[in-house]
């Protein structure tokens, strides 16, 4: 108690000197939060810090007694509101503790200048602390005395002529750092532009000139990282140097380290959740290599399951490693860090909506390649007719099938597109390779049919690239008006390419003609022709066609 007397005394003579307005200190006092008894608390709850009464951020005495209707809380912000209308004059006078009798139990009442400023009762203490009540009474004058001798001091001259050396000299550090710090990336940069040029580094090159450089890039972050971290720890530094703004810097760093113990925090509760998340990854990714392993074993035909073709492995295998990560990532789902936060429902939901309404015409391309695949209406390497394009099938993807056209040009054409319209299979037929080719022409009534079929069967047998061991086959189409169809179907043999053998056969067709005297091109009549057009019997079987009993 004497010594708390001897601070007070001889701070009330410096402010004699009237160096210092006392009551700009206390107009500064402020009382925040916290709960049960005299003592504070050491980490304490939001109740707790209600209850508690501060002076520039320091704890002095937390209160849990309820006088009537006033409650703990209600006497931490009367207690600041006394503490604010404190004059200079009130603050020369030293601060007394009286015994007093209040509201049926023992007190002591804190006053300065004949004015209450505080009433600590029996109720306030806490059984924890095992303090008395005349020795609470006096941490409390202690803390309260500690806390005005260090800031009163603060406000000297002296004192503030130091701060502001320190704050400069701290500046010139920090300016210092972020001058060495872009010197630094200066040479870096320079350093790995000569490595890229000598190609020389631990990324390769072909992936450097893509990224940039990687390491200058990862060095400039580091950079302004380090950067921004000193100059947070410099302002903080700068505000707990002036009285003034010491709350602030106090702030500054209890912000920080808070955030800093919620990552550390959230990190480590992380651990357990992302254990189980790769344990589920991994059985997963185990059930799809036994998958695939079945069924390659299914595409190259060493193993038959009912209902499962070789041509439609490939899709099913997409479709079941799709369905069955699906299943994982919603079994991992609430096990992923942040996956019940606002943030991360609020993003499922946007993808989710992006999803709808961009994946009407996406899926029903997607589900016309499914049904492209299952119906096995065609197979890459298959030489079919779509509308105006026919080529070889080089793909058939989850969205469109690409045509290799005669001219080699690729036709992308949308499955939906495939589905929907007509689809003409000219190598479905023929499972040992090859295809069939037709071409059809137009002949007058005045040559003999069995000429006809006699000179499009010699243009095949001249024609490269087509397979006799199918003999060629004619067809009569149709008996127009003025003239006959004819139509010839070949096999090509496998490997052969359609137009080039297509323009083949159909030089050996003009040929042929030529050398019978056949005219191809076919009659068209404006008036009834004189004389019936006709072909006598004789000559039914005209050069190169053979009647039935004499031979080829």
């Amino acid at each position: 108690m004497g010594d708390s007397r001897l601070r007070v005394m001889a701070l009330l003579a410096w402010l004699r000197k009237g160096r210092l307005y006392g009551f700009l200190v206390w107009l500064s006092f402020f009382t925040s939060f916290l709960l049960q008894a005299a003592e504070p608390r050491q980490m304490p709850s939001d109740q707790e810090k209600a209850r508690t009464v501060y002076i520039f951020h320091q704890p002095v005495v937390m209160l849990q007694a309820k006088f009537g209707l006033s409650t703990p809380e209600e006497r931490v912000l009367r207690i600041r509101n006394t503490l604010r209308s404190l004059s200079g004059e009130d603050i020369r006078h030293p601060v007394q503790i009286l015994p007093v009798q209040r509201y049926g139990q023992q007190g002591r009442l804190l006053v300065i200048n004949g004015k209450p400023l505080m009433l600590l009762a029996e109720s306030d203490l806490d059984e924890g602390d095992d303090l008395t009540l005349d020795q609470a009474a006096q941490r409390v004058l202690a803390r309260f005395n500690a806390q005005r001798i260090s800031l009163t001091e603060q406000y000297s001259s002296t004192y503030l002529t130091i701060a502001t050396l320190k704050v400069v000299a701290g500046t010139a550090v920090l300016i210092l750092l972020y001058y060495a710090a872009f010197t630094s990336w200066a040479k870096v940069k320079a350093y790995f532009t000569a490595r890229i040029l000598l190609k020389k580094g631990w990324i390769p090159y072909r992936w450097r000139s893509l990224l940039g450089a990687v390491e200058v890039h990862l060095y400039a972050i580091l950079m302004i990282l380090l950067s921004i971290v000193a100059f947070y720890l410099w302002l903080s530094w700068l505000f707990r140097l002036y009285p003034w703004t010491r709350v602030w810097g106090e702030s500054l760093g209890d912000w920080s380290v808070n955030v800093m113990q919620k990552i550390a925090l959230a990190i480590v509760s992380a651990f357990p959740g992302l254990m189980i998340v790769a344990i589920i990854f991994l059985i997963t990714a185990f059930i799809l290599k036994l998958l695939k392993i079945m069924l390659k074993r299914v595409e190259t035909r060493k193993l038959n399951v009912p209902g499962l073709h070789p041509e439609t492995v490939g899709a099913t295998r997409k479709l079941i490693s799709v369905m069955i990560w699906l299943f994982a990532l919603s079994a991992a789902y609430p096990f992923l860090p942040g996956a019940n936060s606002l943030a991360f429902k609020g993003v499922s939901v946007f993808f989710g909506l992006m999803l709808t309404l961009g994946s009407a015409g996406v899926m029903n391309h997607a589900m016309s390649g499914l049904v492209l695949i299952y119906s096995r209406a065609l197979r890459k390497g298959d030489v079919i007719r779509i509308g105006d394009n026919e080529g070889l099938v080089s793909e058939i993807g989850m969205l469109a099938t690409k045509i290799i056209t005669r001219e080699s040009y690729v036709v992308t054409v949308p499955n939906a597109v495939v589905v929907s319209g007509k689809i003409t299979n000219l190598s479905a037929q023929n499972p040992g390779g090859g295809v069939n080719l037709t071409t059809s022409i137009t002949i007058g009534y005045d040559t003999p049919w069995r000429q006809v079929h006699a000179m499009l069967e010699l243009a095949a047998s001249r024609t490269r690239g087509i397979d006799l061991q199918h003999k060629p086959l004619v067809r009569q189409l149709s008996l127009m008006d003025w003239y006959i169809a004819y139509e010839l179907q070949v096999h090509l043999r496998a490997g052969e390419s359609l137009a080039a053998v297509r323009s083949e056969l159909h030089s050996h067709i003009q040929d042929v003609f030529n050398e019978f005297n056949v005219q191809i091109m076919s009659p068209n009549f404006v008036n009834q022709p004189e004389t019936a057009v006709r072909v006598a019997q004789d000559n039914w079987f005209a050069a190169p066609a053979s009647p039935p009993d004499k031979p080829t």
